[in-house]
């Protein structure tokens, strides 16, 4: 597994396995498949409800605590200094372990157009800044977040290193993307295979019978050649091993041009400054 290396020196898997929707019981046996198919980065969140159910897979694994990148975030309920320094608690509890890899705020508003949420973002922010100075987290970034949420960030004695977004061929975030490149922000994209929507694109399935590659691993692999950290998500193990064996090629230059170049689709309908878009 290569790396990215973030703006603090901290060094993150390029693919991380996520873990939205792997939830009860079962999802001790999906996270320790993931870890057991080489995955070593793993990306859960308060919301998810799944932070137990990580933490015991990651405790049977035997692996040890070094050989291991892990992610949780804040919830958008949770902004506000205090609330953000509990949840973090919480979740360190329910996951097991004495230091985060990576901390992520979740969105940037409670709710699209809550005038209040700027405030209490940046109390958020101080929150996880004093978190990783007294090192009980390796790395803080951000989630959901446009240029414009970030700004106010970008002034603080710390600055995200880390922004994931949704991104995938047909919803780039071009303007985002660019942004955060541009602040070296490290981007890492949740639902790199449009939560399996482009699985079926035209473009994408021609392209894997070209390369000898499956449709996701196109996917996977053009956010790869774009900068960016997928966190592909799977429970069939046998397509948890095909998602890491996308270092064996690349794209060409025009077949990624094609893919960047798709009209917009498979957006989730997710936007931290609107309701969710009716698709």
């Amino acid at each position: 597994m290569e790396d990215f290396i973030l703006s603090n020196g901290v060094r993150m898997p390029k693919i991380g396995y996520g873990t939205y929707l792997v939830e009860d019981d079962a999802g001790v046996s999906v996270v320790k498949a993931a870890l057991d198919a080489g995955y070593r980065h793993i990306d859960t969140a308060a919301f998810y409800g799944n932070e137990e159910q990580v933490g015991q897979a990651l405790a049977a694994s035997g692996l040890p605590r070094g050989e291991l990148f892990v992610t949780t975030k804040v919830w958008r309920d949770a902004l506000g200094y205090d609330r953000t320094m509990r949840s973090f608690e919480a979740s360190m509890q329910r996951l097991g372990l004495e230091q985060l890899d990576l901390l992520l705020l979740h969105w940037p508003t409670r709710e699209p157009g809550d005038p209040e949420s700027p405030a209490l973002c940046l109390e958020s922010w101080r929150a996880c800044i004093e978190l990783y100075h007294a090192g009980r987290v390796r790395a803080i970034g951000v989630s959901n977040f446009l240029p414009h949420h970030l700004l106010p960030l970008l002034e603080t004695e710390v600055s995200p290193m880390v922004n994931q977004i949704e991104f995938h061929p047909g919803y780039t975030q071009q303007a985002t993307v660019d942004f955060c490149q541009a602040h070296n922000i490290q981007m890492a994209a949740w639902s790199p295979l449009g939560r399996a929507r482009m699985l079926a694109d035209p473009l994408l399935t021609e392209l894997a019978g070209r390369y000898g590659k499956t449709p996701a691993q196109i996917c996977i692999r053009f956010a790869l050649e774009c900068g960016i950290c997928p966190l592909p998500k799977s429970s069939s193990p046998e397509r948890m091993r095909q998602n890491l064996e996308v270092f064996d090629f690349a794209l060409s230059p025009a077949d990624f041009w094609r893919i960047a170049s798709l009209p917009p689709v498979g957006w989730s309908g997710l936007h931290p400054d609107r309701p969710r878009a009716a698709l």
